[in-house]
């Protein structure tokens, strides 16, 4: 019941006798206004019409017509938490029946949808952390994707750490998403190279891409314990090593080297092209061949290999 409803509702209990205009006056309303009110009284059945003065309305008593009211709100509120019932009884044996068939077919989720569906379910069952390892470009699309989902779990107060590559802080998209997670309370660091694709949610389950160089085929979802520590452990050491958003990444005063040209000189070292060593550090070849331009000068070397021998002998690598 609105408040002027009530206010017409009162005056028709005090003065019984009163009309329209007398109600519109006593109530400051306008006479349209009190016909609408009268309306919104008849149908909660606190109005009736009156027997002693034809063309008009009396107000029920409230110890008959509030009574009746909140009855028929009680009925209702039942008739809806049966309803809701039902529909959580539904929903759990939907659940069950899916739990069933992913056990009896293994944990292959392909397809960007099958992964989004079961990222939407781990992030809604999470309840203290998300563990996230995110190599490569990061897509403008994908962010904007995971925003709605970040969004609703770090609002519920559970903790995030994010771990990208050095690369991702030449990224204007990728960087200002990563502030906007450090603004909500999330933790995010960077290292010039960080384990495949990942995702651990409460330490109890995981999500990994079937292929790691194409994450789009599918995804093995993981709840094995033996499996999901060797995994936290191989987070937990990428994620030791990388160095917070927002500092500087620090080189080596023995060498001057940056941790991403120590480590693509350990890479083209196990015999990786520029091109493979480029994907492992989420950078282009050209930045490969620059990197690799100015340690040569600073070894004095005229080519890679003799680069790659002085590089040992200096303990560079």
């Amino acid at each position: 019941m609105s408040a002027d409803a009530a206010a017409v509702y009162q005056a028709m209990l005090d003065h019984p006798g009163d009309g329209i205009a007398e109600l519109a006056a006593r109530c400051a309303l306008t006479d349209v206004q009190v016909h609408g009110h009268l309306d919104e009284l008849g149908h909660l059945m606190l109005v009736r019409a009156s027997a002693d003065h034809p063309g008009q309305m009396r107000a029920v008593d409230p110890a008959i017509g509030l009574a009746d009211m909140v009855a028929r709100q009680e009925a209702d509120l039942a008739a809806r938490q049966a309803a809701l019932a039902a529909s959580r009884a539904a929903v759990t044996r939907m659940v069950a029946e899916r739990a069933e068939h992913r056990a009896g077919h293994g944990e292959r989720l392909l397809g960007m949808d099958a992964i989004h569906a079961r990222l939407e379910q781990m992030g809604r069952a999470t309840t203290t952390e998300v563990l996230s390892s995110q190599p490569g470009n990061q897509r403008p699309e994908d962010l904007d994707a995971s925003r709605p989902a970040d969004t609703e779990v770090l609002a519920r107060g559970v903790t995030m750490r994010t771990l990208y590559q050095d690369a991702t802080r030449n990224q204007p998209h990728a960087t200002a998403y990563a502030h906007w997670l450090l603004s909500r309370g999330s933790e995010v660091r960077t290292a010039p190279a960080v384990p495949q694709r990942l995702i651990i949610t409460d330490r109890t389950q995981a999500l990994v891409p079937i292929d790691p160089t194409d994450n789009r085929k599918g995804a093995l979802h993981i709840t094995e314990p033996g499996i999901l520590h060797a995994l936290l452990d191989l987070f937990e050491q990428a994620w030791n090593t990388a160095v917070p958003l927002g500092a500087t990444s620090p080189t080596d005063p023995t060498s001057g080297l940056t941790p991403t040209e120590r480590q693509l000189l350990r890479l083209l070292g196990t015999g990786l092209t520029d091109d493979t060593a480029g994907q492992r550090l989420g950078i282009s070849s050209r930045t490969v061949g620059r990197h690799m331009a100015s340690i040569m000068e600073r070894l004095n070397a005229t080519s890679r290999f003799e680069a790659g021998i002085k590089a040992a002998q200096k303990g560079w690598l």
